[in-house]
């Protein structure tokens, strides 16, 4: 049952979201920011004194692959404007610096300093900053311009709720290297090295239906065949090499045993969520889905990765991620190179 500060800090955030949501893509949007009037109203340039910090906020009102996202924008914009980060834990909460237990889990917050440290104990001031566009130079110059006029006080910009970053991919390296190092026991896998390669598929269902006039319950849609073509043209390129295929989903087995004809495959339906990133991220062949649950253990992922061509976030340059098209069939040659940087033992 919600308590009175949860409903209060859940209804602030619903007041903001309508203003928002009403008013976004209006020239006039940036006017309800004190810190854009703060800038425009600055006579001089103030001196730069401090050196100050960006946040955004993981929504506590999303899934986990979404609140990844936002941190991960958060630190990605940190370093383009030349500020320090200051971490926000993971939460389901809207009350301030309540804390989930994928917080641990991933372990990014490790080695950074918080923005509870910073308001609480630093005496930092919190400044919303409009949502602009990662790529248009003229919201870019607002920013920076805004940024540029608290230089004289302490404070930490925070970026307006799911502020959007599309190559995520940009801060790869970094968030493997917390996860892997965090300190933290994260349960024992399914996998055997012994009995071969091991093949993590995701399908996304329970949030998504192939049928919706949501166009955005629609895009996230794909089709069992899609899985069904993929793995048959890996199964081919392995050429005989023993494999393992796991399929991760909330659907149902009755829904996925026709397609799926092949030998040694697990059906792990419903398993909790955690315990399924981590198998996501360790196997050694990622199918992911148009889900941001898969996209982010294929980021943290030293496998090989199998993503659909259209996908809201971009993909990186790898020899290991290979993007197929959603329709028609798949060629097995396609995955040659990545497989021999399997048998390597490349990561």
């Amino acid at each position: 049952m919600m308590n009175i500060q949860e409903f209060y800090y859940k209804g602030k955030a619903k007041i903001r979201y309508l203003i928002y949501n009403r008013n976004f893509g209006k020239k006039w949007f940036p006017f309800l920011y004190a810190s854009y009037w703060h800038m425009r109203l600055q006579r001089r340039p103030p001196k730069e004194r401090y050196e100050n910090y960006f946040s955004a906020r993981p929504n506590p009102g999303a899934g986990i692959g979404h609140q990844m996202a936002n941190w991960i924008a958060g630190y990605w914009y940190a370093k383009q404007f030349g500020l320090r980060f200051a971490h926000i834990p993971f939460s389901n909460s809207r009350i301030p610096y309540t804390k989930s237990s994928w917080e641990s889990f991933l372990g990014f917050g490790e080695g950074e300093v918080s923005l509870e440290e910073l308001v609480k104990e630093k005496g930092c001031r919190i400044v919303r900053l409009p949502m602009f566009g990662g790529e248009i130079e003229a919201d870019l110059t607002m920013i920076r311009r805004i940024i540029r006029s608290y230089t004289n006080k302490r404070v930490v910009f925070l970026a307006e709720q799911d502020q959007f970053y599309r190559e995520q991919y940009g801060v790869r390296s970094m968030i493997q290297d917390k996860f892997f190092h965090a300190p933290v026991q994260r349960g024992k896998l399914l996998y055997d090295q012994k009995k071969g390669i091991s093949i993590a598929v995701h399908i996304r269902r329970g949030d998504v239906t192939a049928v919706s006039d949501n166009p955005n319950i629609t895009m996230r849609w794909l089709d069992v065949g899609y899985y069904q073509r993929v793995l048959t043209a890996l199964l081919k390129a392995l050429k005989g090499l023993e494999a393992q295929i796991y399929i991760f989903s909330q659907g149902k087995k009755e829904e996925f045993e026709p397609y799926f004809p092949f030998p040694n495959v697990h059906y792990c339906v419903d398993m909790a969520a955690e315990e399924t990133f981590w198998h996501l991220v360790k196997a050694d062949i990622l199918l992911i889905s148009k889900s941001s649950f898969s996209y982010k253990p294929a980021l943290l992922s030293k496998g090989i990765i199998v993503a659909p061509e259209h996908f809201w976030h971009g993909y990186p340059d790898s020899e290991k991620w290979i993007v197929v098209n959603e329709e028609g069939e798949v060629n097995e040659r396609l995955f040659d190179i990545s497989l021999k940087l399997l048998e390597k033992g490349t990561e």
